[in-house]
């Protein structure tokens, strides 16, 4: 498998070269490109699209938070890039901002900490494969004021530890083989447990553990709500049209959502390092199937891939390109997942969801920066359609769409089905690849 590819970046020559040189006794790990500032971090990972950043918080021009804001207008252009932020603040607080901004693969280390090379390797290593990660010392800042010596369980000390570092509710769950449905309602009892006569101390320590619950859970529904998104085909949209920059749009589309099944359990059994090389290479299929056929690459996130058909620019003809999408990136994960078994890797079955009909759009911002983004039920519809895209090779659909695809494809009808977030049951169909 490839290794994972990184650009450093630190305004300090000494640092700098000194990480490399630590990163490059593991094996695992390639530094394709070094950046001293904001501006040569940006351009360097977009010329070199590495798969991880490592930025210090803390770079020129004004030496106040240009690692982050490198790392996002990076993940503008490349979403899915892993970013590890190193950092000389230990307030737990400030972790939990990062994670905040609602996207996975962050992870916040203390600066002083670097020089322990597996501790960074296992962070790169982590949002590589889409995951999320806090230095332990601020884990144990989070955890400790929160609850007595002794006060709870080994079952319960192991669950609130893992909370405090910001793991998915569906990666708990991978690992103790239980539904994500019973990991968050026993997390919500064991804060309700925790609170029961808590001191003004215990109170903020929990609140900052809710704060963080709450992001990764945001995290984990980001799906639902594509509301910070820079689309494949915006540049060429603002050459052509300047005044597109907050003019919303209502336009007809169809949004496809694909998800990994299992994808939580997998990266439970697979060496990181493996599995970041396996879903850099899921990814790059998804994306040629996806600019094939004239979609529009929304974001990653994880193993969760994003697009529509009609956006930013209209097209006649969106729900026969999604579907045609939908079949081919069946395809080619199963042509990987060939090439995997041959070397013992787990496969990727797929579940992909599509839905057709009206949003709102818009390019909201500056010329400098510019988001996009898409409101409307069809897009919290596509995301439910995914998940009734089972078992895995299958692409599910809402009626709107096979009516408007109009081809000659093998529809199974499922007949009504309860959604989520719906008082009525919604028509679904089946698609299986074969």
């Amino acid at each position: 498998m490839d290794r994972i590819t990184l650009v450093l970046a630190d305004d300090n020559l000494i640092v700098r070269e000194g990480v490399r040189a630590l990163l490059g006794r593991d094996a695992a790990l390639e530094v394709v490109g070094l950046a001293a500032d904001y501006d040569e971090l940006v351009e360097s990972a977009v010329r070199l699209r590495p798969q991880v950043i490592v930025t210090d918080i803390r770079m020129p021009p004004t030496f106040q938070d240009e690692g982050i804001e490198a790392a996002r207008e990076i993940r503008r252009h490349l979403p899915g890039t892993g970013v590890v932020v190193l950092s000389q603040y230990d307030d737990p607080e400030y972790a939990i901002r990062l994670l905040d901004d609602g996207a996975a693969g962050y992870a916040y280390l203390l600066k002083d900490r670097i020089s322990d090379a597996g501790l960074l390797g296992r962070a790169i290593r982590e949002v590589a494969t889409g995951g999320s990660m806090i230095d332990p010392l601020i884990v144990q800042e989070l955890v400790v004021p929160a609850r007595n010596e002794g006060e709870l369980s080994a079952t319960e000390e192991d669950l609130l530890r893992q909370v405090a570092e910001g793991r998915p509710v569906k990666a708990i769950a991978a690992s103790a083989g239980e539904t994500p449905e019973t990991v968050n309602a026993a997390i919500e009892q064991l804060f309700l447990d925790l609170a029961k006569g808590a001191t003004a101390g215990r109170q903020g320590a929990l609140r900052r553990l809710r704060m963080l619950h709450t992001a990764i859970l945001r995290r984990e529904e980001q799906g639902e709500t594509l509301s910070r998104l820079l689309p494949s085909g915006l540049a060429d949209k603002l050459l052509r049209d300047r005044g597109a920059i907050s003019r919303t749009e209502r336009l007809v589309v169809t949004v496809l959502m694909s998800d990994v099944r299992g994808y939580s359990a997998i990266a439970e059994r697979t060496d990181p390092a493996v599995l970041a090389g396996q879903l850099n290479a899921h990814r790059r299929a998804m994306n040629a199937a996806i600019l094939n056929t004239g979609g529009t690459v929304m974001q990653y996130v994880g193993d969760a891939v994003m697009a529509v058909f009609g956006a930013p620019d209209p097209s006649p003809e969106h729900a026969e390109q999604a579907i045609r999408t939908a079949c081919d990136m069946h395809v080619r994960q199963r042509a990987l997942d060939a090439e995997w078994a041959l070397d013992g890797l787990a496969p990727f079955g797929l579940g992909i969801g599509l839905c057709t009909g009206e949003v709102a759009a818009a390019l909201l911002g500056s010329d400098e920066r510019v988001e996009y983004t898409l409101v409307g039920d069809t897009v919290n519809l596509a995301q439910r359609m995914q998940d009734l895209a089972r078992p895995a090779g299958r692409t599910a659909a809402a009626e709107a769409t096979v009516q408007a695809s109009g081809g000659p494809w093998p529809w199974k009808p499922l007949g009504a089905q309860p959604v989520k977030g719906r008082s009525a049951p919604v028509n679904v169909y089946h698609l299986e690849v074969t």
